[in-house]
């Protein structure tokens, strides 16, 4: 592995200028479980490191009733996966935050490196489309806010400009009969990467769906805000017809590929079983909430 020139700033407007300084030859470490092992097998030329982990505005869990929920970018998961506001109402992060690696991995993992890294399989993104996240950046000519569904732009590819930084994911306030949950495939039983991930949130009214969004992971070039399936779940009762209507939308708006980890025939399958099971997990959700 090359030297690195490691920066480690106590300020966002530090880390900005570092990364400024570095003009594109600098790379974020918000946990480093997937850029130190890019940059030890060359698999990524760095010559500057900016570590964020010190950086107040990217560390750290605030919770608002009226507004949501934030999350630091650099925010370990371990932490997000005991949080007691997380599990209670954003289950589908808890359900990301306690799969990705292991428990030593998940003490320096972090969900804005997840997503940065921009690999299709990515267990954070389904589940965050899912629960209509926002992404916040930051770089020297301000902030700005889009869906997180728009922040992905292929394999190891994000809208993120060579100075700017994701800040942190803010997500809406808790609806009441609301639900969520996040599944995917694997073929060993832990530490793996998922061949189909896929996350659903819900609301119901009585037993009425008001409103829903699902999100998928490794069936396309980028995770996908499978709009269709959800809106195939809304103006009813959670009917098996509806539930096997928003599975066959899911698996339309997939795109899977072969490749040694499953075929595209398997993947679009498993996107139909996922999306069902999902749902009826985030319904068994939204009614423990009542």
């Amino acid at each position: 592995m090359r030297p690195q020139r490691y920066l480690r700033p106590a300020s966002l407007a530090e880390a900005l200028q570092a990364l400024g300084v570095a003009n594109g030859r600098g790379r974020p470490l918000a946990g480093g479980t997937d850029l130190i092992v890019e940059i030890r097998e060359g698999r990524r030329a760095v010559e500057t490191v900016v570590d964020l982990k010190a950086v107040p505005e990217l560390v750290g869990v605030e919770f608002d009733p009226a507004r949501g929920l934030r999350v630091g970018a650099a925010t370990p998961c371990y932490q997000l996966a005991q949080h007691p506001v997380i599990r209670a109402s954003y289950p589908a992060l808890a359900d990301v935050a306690s799969l990705i690696g292991g428990i030593q991995i998940q003490s320096r993992a972090s969900l804005g490196g997840n997503l940065c890294t921009a690999s299709p399989a990515a267990d954070s993104a389904p589940a965050l489309i899912a629960l209509a996240a926002t992404c916040v950046l930051a770089g020297s000519e301000g902030e700005r806010r889009l869906p997180l569904e728009q922040f992905f732009l292929g394999p190891r590819r994000t809208v993120l400009a060579p100075t700017e930084v994701l800040v942190a994911l803010e997500l809406p306030p808790p609806q009441p009969g609301a639900g969520s949950a996040y599944l995917r495939f694997i073929p060993r039983n832990e530490m793996d990467i998922a061949v189909v991930g896929v996350g659903a949130w819900l609301q119901l009214a009585g037993e009425e769906v008001v409103a829903a969004r699902i999100g998928l992971g490794a069936v396309a070039p980028t995770p996908r805000f499978a709009r269709a399936a959800g809106e195939a779940l809304i103006g009813g009762p959670l009917t098996p017809e509806r539930v096997a209507a928003a599975a066959a939308a899911a698996q339309e708006a997939s795109a899977p590929i072969d490749d040694l980890r499953g075929s595209a025939r398997q993947r679009r399958h498993l996107v139909g079983v996922l999306t069902r099971r999902a749902v009826l997990l985030a319904a068994e959700r939204a009614r423990e909430q009542r």
